[in-house]
């Protein structure tokens, strides 16, 4: 009987063991909220890269200043202040009456001298009251001619009656009757007189009030505004929306002067006559020479300060009233002496930063910051001075946000 050969059993992995745990699958959904949470986080990091990309992108809004150079004669004030031209004469043109304007001769920009016609008023109805004082005063002059011829005839009565009366051939009432008229014609002639002297009086007031209709200049100068038009009523108050109380504004374009604000606390560095250096905004490269007309003695309690009035030494035509002026009022001795040497430069205080131990400042260039460290010597006033570090027109920082860095990119003030 053939024989039955029996295979070999395979020995082999057992399929058994592939089956997942409960356990397992439970780790398996921990990473993947691990891997989640951590593609969350990764879009915030790079959402907040992005703003503060957007924000450290952002030009800083800083005010600069100009290095001044140290022979520039501004490089030796004590001290420096801003203020405004305005003159010692200006007047703003009014009518003694309330009228309707009739003509305006005054313009803008033109140059009035003393006594000048600017503007007329209605003067229809005081002509008429000047009129019917001048007819009264004619009809007492009048009367007083017929009195007069009245007065030489009573007294040619009075002389006869007074013989009579002495030849008892006239009565005493017949004399005093006579009497009587002679001194009272002579009272109606003094009465009149009266009368007349009154009436040239109201002509007197007629006449001032014509005149007033006629507006002129007070003085030598430039019209500066023209305040009325031809039509309109003016008035020397205020007497609505409707009504005018001026004319036009004249300055006296001779008396033209700067008035500043000093601090109080600065204020014992100016004296009359000082030497001064104004520049006006409109010509920054204009240096006009000036010196201390007067100091007003009083101070205002609200910003303490002293104003301080300053003349020039040579008007201009380009000085025009309102401009505004800074001015450095400048030392005794001019000559600027350094620590270390002579100063090449002069920039105001608030310029320069102090880190480290060491100064230095934010220059401008480009529309960028860049960081200069600076070697200082004295002050001045305000200012401080440059030995090293800066040239004079460099742009410098003089107030800015907190967080100023290199290269950033800024946006000046105006």
């Amino acid at each position: 009987m053939p024989s039955v050969t029996t295979p070999a059993k395979t020995t082999g992995p057992d399929l058994g063991s592939l089956r997942i745990e409960a356990n397992s699958r439970a780790g398996g959904k921990t990473g993947k909220r691990l891997g989640l949470a951590a593609a969350v986080l990764g879009g915030i990091a790079l959402l907040g890269g992005l703003a503060a990309y957007v924000v450290m992108g952002q030009k800083a809004v800083v005010e600069v200043a100009t290095a001044q150079a140290a022979g520039d004669p501004r490089a030796t004030a004590v001290l420096n202040a801003s203020g405004y031209v305005t003159p010692l004469r200006r007047a703003t043109i009014a009518a003694k009456i309330t009228g309707r304007v009739t003509a305006v001769y005054a313009e803008e920009g033109m140059r009035a001298r003393a006594g000048q016609l600017l503007a007329t008023l209605d003067d229809s109805d005081v002509r008429r009251a000047l009129e019917s004082a001048k007819a009264d005063r004619d009809s007492a002059a009048a009367q007083i001619a017929d009195l007069e011829v009245q007065s030489r005839l009573a007294d040619i009565e009075l002389k006869r009656t007074q013989e009579l009366r002495a030849a008892n051939v006239q009565s005493q009432e017949t004399l005093d009757t006579a009497q009587a008229n002679a001194d009272s014609l002579r009272a109606k002639i003094v009465l009149a007189k009266k009368q007349v002297a009154a009436s040239q009086a109201r002509i007197a007031e007629a006449q001032q009030a014509v005149d007033n209709c006629t507006i002129r200049a007070p003085f030598s100068g430039m019209i500066v505004s023209k305040d009325a038009q031809v039509g309109e009523m003016v008035s020397p108050l205020s007497a609505g929306e409707y009504t005018r109380t001026g004319i036009a504004t004249i300055v006296d374009m001779n008396s033209l002067i700067a008035e500043v604000d000093v601090n109080e606390a600065y204020i014992a560095r100016v004296k009359v006559g000082q030497k001064v250096i104004s520049t006006l905004d409109a010509y920054p490269d204009w240096h006009i020479p000036s010196k201390v007309y007067t100091i007003i003695p009083t101070a205002d309690r609200q910003k303490a300060t002293v104003k301080v009035r300053i003349s020039f030494d040579k008007l201009d035509p380009r000085i025009l009233p309102d401009m505004g002026v800074k001015v450095a009022f400048l030392e005794e001795d001019p000559a600027v002496k350094g620590k270390t040497g002579e100063p090449k430069a002069m920039i105001p205080q608030a310029a320069v930063r102090n880190e480290n131990g060491g100064s230095n400042v934010f220059l401008v260039k480009d529309g960028k910051i860049e960081r200069r460290v600076v070697s200082l010597a004295g002050n001045r006033g305000s200012d401080v001075e440059v030995l090293a570090g800066i040239t004079p027109g460099d742009t410098l920082v003089v107030r800015g946000p907190d967080g100023l860095r290199d290269g950033q990119a800024v946006e000046i003030k105006q």
